[in-house]
C-alpha cells in the first residue's frame, strides 16, 4: 500500500519518495555539530501520539497543541501544556475534519485554527477555541483559497494568515478580525511566494521567512508592521552580501520551526535535501543571525516551536518513518550539557 506524506507542503507518497532531489527521510543530518552556545533540556513528553505538520498557539502563558499526521493517521485532539508544572492535560478535541498542515494563531484570548489537508482535499474551515470553557466554535471560512502549509500569526488583537499551497505557491495576504467574524485581503509581502515557512512576532510585528517555491529554498526575508500596514525586506538568510557578516549562513530551509525568546528569535530543523537541526539567533536589533548550539533531538521536520512565560520549546516532528513526542527547551545562554 502506498503511504502519503508531505514534503514541502506537496503531498507524495512513500514509492515516489526516493525519486526527489529534496526529501523528508531517509536522508543524513546535515547539521550533526553542537557547537554554539545554549544547552537543550529535556522536558515531559507530550502525552498524545507522536505527531508532524500539527499547530499550536500560546493563550495566557499556556501552549495548545494538537491535529497533525501520526505516519497512518490524522489527527483532532488537543493538549495544553504549563510551562511551569511541566505537565500536559488533554483538552476538548478539534472538532473539525482531522488535518495536517493547518495554521494557528492567538488572538484577543482565543485560539484559532483552520486551513490544512485532510490526506483527499485542502480546507479552508476556520475555529475558535476559548480556554476558560475548553470550547470551540466554527467561525467563517477563512477568506483566501483552501490551502495547506500557510503561516498565521496574531498581532494587536488581529489574526493574519499568508502563503502557502493550493496547487499554486501562494504570498496573498489575509487579517481575521475575531470582533466582527470576517477577513479581510491586505497587500500582499514582495518577494517570493512560497509553503512550509516560519513566522515569529516581535514588539508588535511579524516577520517571516525560510519556506519553498516551487521545489527550491528561498531566502528572502520580511517583517509586517500592523500600524504602518506594510512589509518591509530585511537582509537575505544567504550568504549574497559582499560583506562578512552572512558568510557562515545556512538558514534556508523548509518546514522548520521558530520561537522568540526576549530581544532574539530562534529557527532550527526542518529541511533542505537533509534533515536539520542546527539552530540560528535572529538579533532584531542588528537585523542578523548567529549559529547557538544544535537542537539536541533527533534531527527533524514538520516539528512545532513555541515560547510561554520567555521559555522556547520544540516538540513533535519526523524524520524517515518516526514521528516524535519529545518536548525540549532551549536555555541559549547555558553551557552546552549532553547529559540533561
Amino acid at each position: 500500500m502506498k503511504k502519503s506524506i508531505l514534503v514541502f507542503g506537496r503531498p507524495f507518497t512513500w514509492l515516489s519518495a526516493s525519486l526527489l532531489l529534496i526529501t523528508a527521510g531517509c536522508t543524513k543530518s546535515t547539521s550533526s555539530s553542537t557547537a554554539g552556545e545554549g544547552n537543550w533540556v529535556n522536558r515531559s513528553e507530550l502525552e498524545g501520539v507522536g505527531r508532524s505538520e500539527a499547530v499550536c498557539f500560546t493563550v495566557n502563558d499556556k501552549a495548545y497543541l494538537g491535529t497533525g499526521y501520526d505516519g497512518t493517521n490524522r489527527l483532532k485532539d488537543f493538549w495544553e501544556y504549563d510551562a511551569d508544572q511541566n505537565f500536559w492535560t488533554q483538552k476538548a478535541e478539534f472538532p473539525g475534519t482531522a488535518r495536517n498542515s493547518a495554521i494557528a494563531f492567538d488572538a484577543g484570548g482565543k485560539g484559532y485554527v483552520g486551513t490544512g489537508y485532510d490526506g483527499t482535499v485542502k480546507l479552508k474551515d476556520f475555529w475558535e477555541y476559548d480556554p476558560e470553557s475548553n470550547t470551540w466554535t466554527q467561525k467563517a471560512d477563512f477568506g483566501g483559497s483552501a490551502r495547506y502549509d500557510a503561516v498565521a500569526f496574531g498581532v494587536s488583537g488581529k489574526g493574519y494568515v499568508t502563503t502557502g499551497f493550493d496547487g499554486n505557491y501562494l504570498k496573498d495576504f489575509w487579517m481575521y478580525d475575531p470582533t466582527n467574524d470576517t477577513w479581510t485581503q491586505k497587500i500582499s509581502m514582495g518577494g517570493s511566494k512560497r509553503s512550509a515557512a516560519v513566522s515569529f512576532v516581535h514588539d508588535n510585528k511579524a516577520y517571516v521567512c525560510t519556506g519553498t517555491n516551487n521545489g527550491q529554498t528561498v531566502n528572502d526575508f520580511w517583517v509586517y508592521d500592523p500600524a504602518a500596514d506594510g512589509w518591509s525586506e530585511l537582509r537575505k538568510i544567504s550568504n549574497v552580501s559582499t560583506e562578512n557578516y552572512d558568510d557562515a549562513y545556512a538558514i534556508v530551509r523548509g518546514n522548520g520551526v521558530a520561537f522568540v525568546m526576549g530581544d532574539k528569535a530562534y529557527v532550527t530543523c526542518g529541511e533542505n535535501g537533509g534533515i536539520f537541526r542546527d539552530c540560528w539567533e535572529y538579533d532584531f536589533v542588528t537585523d542578523t543571525w548567529v549559529k547557538k548550539t544544535a537542537f539536541e533531538g533527533t534531527e527533524r521536520t514538520g516539528a512545532l516551536g513555541f515560547a510561554v512565560k520567555n521559555r522556547g520549546y520544540v516538540t513533535t516532528g519526523r524524520n524517515s518513518s518516526l514521528s516524535f513526542d519529545d518536548l525540549r527547551e532551549f536555555l541559549p545562554f547555558d553551557t552546552y550539557n549532553a547529559n540533561d
